[in-house]
């Protein structure tokens, strides 16, 4: 049977055709974790992945035969098949598991039918008939994880979401090969009750937990208190929700990441058992001890245990079990003691409270602590904590990768299992942004270090809906052997996300991803955009690339608005090019604005200033709320819908606007969960570079210097009362895009042009 174009071109993205089966590269392998795997049977998996498909592509779903057969694995290794049946008018998807068996889906629907599914919208034009299967594709990873989550996303991106978002976001996990995400929805129900059953009463439960944006950090110690009560509709609706989201990732055949303790209490259970054993850790952030310095219980007290196995019989009770379980002990705080045997102690100990209740569990424990914290965690205390755990019975994400990997400088994290994990988001942030040789490359590297212990592949981004070329790269490396050909895959991407052949979005995104997806420095929070930080004279405006290609595919985006058909994913991209390309030209005119002030120049700050504060803010205002992914508005309905009375509705709200801005009462992260959305623009964002300016003319009409301190006293009251201007916000698009878009260009681009001729 012959090949085809497209056959040779899946070989060269490094496919099976015509039952030729990829070599797997020499990986760890661990017996340890040989019983964390689906627990549905075939038949439930083939079920669930046949309703996904029906889901994504509704009447078309018939012409595919979907099935699970764990014997197609490839010793052990996930592995889906693809082949055309029925006469070449059906295809057929065999896969080891619900996940395999999605992911060939996926692939079928990318590169045979040109397909796209994503955060931003989905491209499913799909072929009439089906483009035919030559001989059998056969795909098996080559890792035993795709890991996927954060802690931090949960806060960041997921706090509000309701059943429906949650599914659609599963069906992805599945879709996109991943097979071991967090499950962390409904945690506080649990405590609620170990609490009660420790003998705490409710007003002290009250007071100890934070309010829902701001669960992630409560969960790990660093506060406590911020933002709270939760009320008891809360703990109850998450529940339910849990229950939800557990029953369909294990009908697909995920396996879900369940908390465990971490060693932190309430102060109200310290005054309890006045003879425990407790040390209180060091403020968190700039949060002081009213609402951070949490007490941590030593790990050779008994109630360690006490509490650890609790928590954990709760969570089993309610929730089932996969025998693997997540906790941060030590996230961005040091231990109060750098001695290896307390160390070795304390990770012991927070296994042990694991085992207690489930003999055959995993630790999965994020490895943020040594990137954030490597004057601590030097190789002695690193190796003792990892080595406190049985070799082989934790797992550790080198969280950040793709710019800070830690398994080089640790020896594989000292034997134990790792997974090599792209983190690329910080806070939720909007702004195009990418390592792309370096995800490209990091994987297969990792996998041929001496004596790897590597075991999977991770996205783990505090925030996610942007960016979504990123992502479906990364989920892609999850099963290749080795790097892509990203000259070959980026055009194929651009492609497949519009569903057109055309050369303008080509070009646009080879400029981007050679450029700004093309990070090779430390970049961490990357959007440092003067738009988004409070205005001062000394902010940082250099970029990682050549701000030409942003122009330029801005330009390309532009003029493919005339041809390309319309759809959501080619709207979005628009928009976030330019707005991409403004937060360029804000840049630029808050530097002319502090030129002028230097200089004295009161015309030139009145004109910089003017054009920022009464026409390009407005104008990215008006963009951004033409789209639904950047509202303002959508964000706050979706906190407000999950309330239960008024008073809720408010606290949610509260939560919401401070978590995007403030970061606490007093500014404490402040701007670190900005966001780039219509309706904060302009009453957030402007009113603080109307004050700055305003700020400025005086000091120069009245002769006297720049005052940051009484600048940031004054602008606090600008920024906290957004949290309180009970502003009800669009919850769905003002505008046309594509005109707003077009009219930005034409106004800005010819100066946008002028000021790089400048430069």
């Amino acid at each position: 049977m012959g090949t085809t174009a497209r056959d040779v071109f899946l070989l060269r993205m490094g496919c099976a055709v015509l039952l030729w089966v990829p070599l797997i590269a020499a990986a760890a392998e661990f017996q340890t974790l040989s019983h964390l795997k689906p627990r549905a049977d075939d038949q439930s998996q083939t079920k669930a992945v046949r309703e996904l498909l029906q889901r994504l592509v509704k009447d078309r779903a018939g012409e595919f035969v979907v099935s699970v057969n764990r014997s197609v694995a490839v010793d052990g290794l996930e592995t889906y098949e693809l082949r055309s049946v029925g006469g070449g008018k059906q295809i057929s998807v065999v896969g080891s598991t619900g996940v395999a068996a999605a992911t060939g889906i996926y692939y079928y629907l990318k590169y045979y039918c040109k397909c796209h599914i994503s955060w931003s919208g989905d491209q499913l034009n799909i072929s009439r008939p089906l483009p035919p299967v030559q001989g059998v594709i056969r795909v098996t990873t080559p890792n035993r994880f795709r890991y996927y989550q954060n802690v931090c996303t949960q806060s960041y991106s997921m706090v509000w979401w309701d059943w429906n978002r949650w599914e659609r976001e599963i069906d992805w996990m599945a879709l996109q090969g991943i097979n071991l995400p967090l499950a962390f929805v409904g945690q506080e129900f649990i405590w609620q009750k170990v609490f009660l059953m420790l003998g705490l009463n409710q007003s002290q439960i009250d007071e100890y937990f934070s309010g829902p944006a701001f669960l992630a950090w409560a969960r790990m110690g660093n506060i406590h208190s911020w933002a709270g009560p939760l009320p008891r509709s809360w703990h109850l609706n998450q529940a339910a929700l849990q229950y939800h989201i557990l029953q369909r990732m294990r009908s697909l055949g995920i396996i879900p990441v369940l908390p465990a303790f971490a060693g932190h209490v309430p102060e109200a259970l310290v005054k309890l058992f006045p003879k425990i054993n407790a040390t209180r850790l060091g403020p968190w952030a700039s949060f002081d001890c009213s609402m951070s310095c949490s007490w941590m219980i030593d790990p050779e007290d008994p109630m360690f245990l006490e509490i650890g196995a609790q928590f954990l019989k709760t969570v089993i009770t309610e929730y089932g079990t996969d025998n693997i379980y997540n906790t941060d002990t030590f996230n961005e705080m040091d231990p109060t003691s750098s001695d290896p045997a307390y160390l070795s102690a304390v990770s012991g100990a927070i296994y042990k409270s694991m085992t207690i209740m489930d003999p055959d569990a995993i630790w999965l424990m994020q490895g943020w602590l040594f990137v954030n914290s490597p004057q601590f965690w030097k190789p002695p205390q690193t190796e003792a904590l990892l080595r406190g755990v049985p070799i082989g019975k934790m797992i550790v994400l080198d969280l950040f990768a793709e710019t800070q990997p830690i398994y080089t400088t640790t020896h594989s994290f000292y034997g134990q299992p790792f997974i090599w994990c792209m983190l690329h988001n910080f806070g939720g942030n909007l702004g195009l942004f990418g390592a792309i040789e370096n995800v490209n490359n990091g994987p297969s590297i990792a996998r041929k270090f001496p004596n790897t212990t590597m075991v999977g592949t991770g996205l783990t981004p505090e925030g996610i809906e942007q960016n979504d070329m990123m992502y479906e790269l990364m989920n892609e490396l999850g099963w290749r052997n080795d790097s892509l050909n990203l000259q070959e895959w980026v055009p194929l991407y651009a492609k497949r996300r519009y569903g057109t052949n055309n050369t303008d979005v080509v070009k646009a995104w080879q400029l981007l991803s050679r450029s700004i997806y093309n990070c090779s420095t430390f970049v961490h929070n990357h959007n440092r955009s003067p738009l988004v930080r409070r205005p001062q004279l000394h902010m940082n405006t250099d970029v990682w690339y050549n701000k030409s290609d942003v122009y330029e595919a801005w330009k390309l985006m532009h003029t493919a608005m005339q041809s390309v058909p319309k759809s959501d994913t080619f709207q979005y991209d628009l928009v976030d090019i330019t707005r991409e390309a403004v937060q360029l030209l804000i840049t630029d005119y808050y530097v002319e604005m502090r030129n002028a002030f230097h200089a004295g120049s009161l015309p030139d700050l009145l004109t910089a200033g003017g054009v920022l504060v009464y026409d390009l803010l407005p104008e990215l205002d008006n963009l951004l709320s033409s789209d639904v992914h950047f509202l303002l508005g959508r964000w706050i309905e979706e906190a407000r819908k999950i309330s239960t009375s008024d008073k809720e509705a408010a606290l949610y709200d509260m939560n919401a606007r401070n978590q995007l801005t403030l970061w606490g009462p007093w500014g404490n992260i402040l701007d670190y969960g900005n966001k780039e959305w219509g309706g904060l623009i302009n009453d957030y964002y402007s009113l603080r570079w109307s004050l700055f300016v305003s700020t400025l003319v005086s000091c120069i009409n009245d002769g006297v210097p720049f005052n940051q301190q009484q600048f940031d006293s004054e602008v606090f009251k600008v920024e906290s009362s957004f949290i309180n201007n009970g502003v009800t916000y669009p919850s769905k698009p003002v505008g046309n895009a594509y005109e707003i878009a077009s009219r930005i260009f034409l106004k800005y681009y010819p100066d946008a042009l002028k000021r790089m001729h400048k430069t």
